[in-house]
């Protein structure tokens, strides 16, 4: 099943986190974008809709969550090397942003993350899949192959 995701997020100020997220290089749709929201481009398929908190508030009859002080959600994107997420990390601390936990290194995969500046989690993920471990009792794919 084919799908586009849409992840709706609160923003207390919409320009300074367009400005913020156009420093770590995300685009946005000006077709979806007006003085309440902005739909911003993060994948063929995936979009991150910022909406101003009063905006957020009527799709919802629940209080907002003050992301500084509790967490929601975490935002998980992928990234094509260990680079791009430090780079990512670098230009989101660069434009306001915090790095809340260490970068980790599982082997298989890099991660780090970032705080953006009304406290939403987004972690950042490179995975080499070649060198993944192997599951429990499953044959690598070269010696599935080979089996009989």
């Amino acid at each position: 099943m084919a799908t586009q995701m849409y992840v709706n997020l609160p923003v207390k100020n919409l320009d300074r986190s367009v400005a913020f997220f156009t420093r770590l290089g995300f685009g946005f749709n000006p077709q979806f974008t007006d003085q309440n929201a902005t739909c911003m481009n993060v994948g063929p398929d995936s979009f991150v809709m910022l909406l101003t908190e009063s905006f957020f508030q009527t799709f919802t009859p629940k209080k907002i969550a003050d992301a500084r002080q509790s967490t929601e959600v975490l935002v998980c994107l992928s990234c094509e090397s260990r680079n791009k997420v430090d780079e990512m990390v670098a230009q989101a601390l660069a434009a306001g942003g915090s790095a809340p936990n260490p970068a980790k290194d599982h082997g298989f995969m890099y991660q780090h993350g970032f705080e953006d500046l009304d406290g939403h989690l987004w972690e950042l993920a490179y995975m080499d899949a070649s060198a993944m471990p192997k599951a429990p009792g499953q044959p690598a794919p070269a010696e599935a192959a080979v089996s009989p």
